[in-house]
């Protein structure tokens, strides 16, 4: 069948082309740390697999969620928009409450200049992610009529696996050691396990809006809010709780996304 054909085709090449990355990487050793020309073709090559599959091999292009769709949906860009600020402010409250988190060097201004100065970047580095991750894998799974539950975890995991190289080779260790003490295999399994839980949301408003649009909203708010907050400094955890309450990564942040997830798939299962 053409579309099962074409997904291994794209999974087979997404979770391949950090690995080639990498290789490329070894023969330009003078790069930037973070932003080198591997990490650069991770980034794109599952993109131009997915416009190659949609151009030459059959996918076409009406189910890649590129309309709007604002119609009817514009709370829903409003939700998407609003979810990472939200869980990232009751998360702080959890924090402060607990004294789990040190505030001391918070500064509400330098967090929204922050989120203005890298928000475009991030909007359009998600442009490639969510064309890729909701706009193909996601619309062709559901041509194949797969479970809800499967599709999270199917998505979720391949999503989670083509950022094995970032985890364990790209992403400076620096940058690691600021969102959770642990090893780079630790963390990157810990990175999987939260993306599968991350792709309910994701999936869920995709499945309401059948657009991307919302989505790359809603990444790359979470791009341009969290990772400042974390790596620049402006929150501190205290030493052993980083497992509970990491803005990326901990138990009660997995859980807050997890509960949004599921009440989305509550309000989808009633509307659509």
């Amino acid at each position: 069948m053409k579309t099962k054909r074409n997904i291994i085709i794209f999974v087979v090449v997404a979770l391949l082309c950090g690995w080639f990355g990498v290789v490329i990487d070894r023969f330009i050793p003078e790069q930037p740390d973070g932003n080198t020309l591997g990490m650069g073709l991770w980034l794109v090559i599952p993109l131009l697999a997915t416009i190659f599959l949609r151009a030459f091999a059959g996918d076409g292009w009406r189910d890649m969620g590129l309309a709007l769709n604002v119609k009817g949906n514009m709370k829903w860009y409003i939700v998407a928009i609003l979810i990472y600020p939200v869980t990232t402010f009751l998360l702080l409250l959890f924090g402060y409450v607990t004294g789990w988190i040190d505030f001391s060097n918070f500064n509400m201004q330098a967090v929204i200049s922050a989120f203005a100065s890298v928000f475009l970047i991030q909007f359009i580095k998600n442009i490639f992610e969510e064309s890729v991750w909701r706009g193909y894998l996601t619309s062709k799974l559901l041509q194949l009529k797969m479970n809800d539950w499967w599709l999270y975890i199917t998505v979720g995991g391949v999503w989670g696996a083509w950022h094995l190289p970032y985890f364990l080779v790209f992403l400076p260790a620096s940058d690691i050691a600021t969102v959770l003490p642990v090893n780079r295999l630790a963390f990157a399994i810990i990175g999987i396990l939260t993306m599968i839980v991350w792709t309910i949301m994701y999936t869920e408003i995709y499945l309401i809006t059948r657009s991307i649009w919302p989505l790359v909203l809603m990444h790359a708010t979470e791009d341009a809010l969290i990772n400042p907050l974390m790596l620049d400094g402006y929150i501190q955890i205290v030493q052993g709780k980083e497992f509970f309450v990491s803005p990326t990564a901990g138990i009660v942040t997995t859980l807050l996304y997890l509960v949004i997830g599921l009440v989305l798939r509550t309000i989808r299962k009633r509307v659509v």
